[in-house]
């Protein structure tokens, strides 16, 4: 039986699934059901979030926490986790194409990380400074773009 004939009928209702999209797992929380698909996370209040979109997952006592690369933070109280955290893990992971830390010049470093969503070409780069770090300092900036180029290049991206 797959895992979306296992969902409760107002969560299968309510579910708003891409074509070809199909549920992997899902936990219930305090607030409804978080559903891992192969595409996304839901969230129990609607939100559909692209595992390309999620910045860090972790799983601790409170339950699960997702931050997105738009800064966005998502608690979920999980009362039976099943095989969430793992499939959100491998999931985000599955996105990542090239994740590289680079020195600067006498700076400490930054993280530079290309995305795409399962199956699709890459959406782009991030930035990850080295912590205290200022990333909207100009020069800064210069030098990470200077160092992506030069992964690109190496990487062949």
């Amino acid at each position: 039986m797959s895992f979306f004939r296992r969902l409760p009928a107002d969560v299968r209702k309510s579910l708003k699934i891409d074509p070809g999209e199909r549920v992997l797992t899902f936990a219930l929380t305090e607030e409804g059901h978080v559903v891992a698909t192969n595409l996304a996370l839901h969230l129990p209040d609607g939100t559909r979030v692209p595992y390309e979109e999620i910045d860090r997952a972790s799983w601790d006592e409170e339950g699960l926490r997702v931050v997105t690369t738009s800064g966005g933070r998502h608690v979920e109280r999980i009362t039976e986790p099943r095989s969430l955290p793992e499939t959100v893990r491998e999931r985000v992971n599955s996105t990542i194409v090239v994740n590289k830390h680079v020195s600067l010049p006498g700076r400490g470093g930054v993280r530079l990380v290309a995305r795409r969503p399962p199956g699709g070409e890459v959406l782009g780069w991030t930035f990850v400074f080295d912590e205290g770090l200022d990333p909207e300092d100009p020069g800064l900036r210069a030098q990470a773009e200077q160092a992506l180029e030069g992964v690109r290049r190496s990487m062949g991206v």
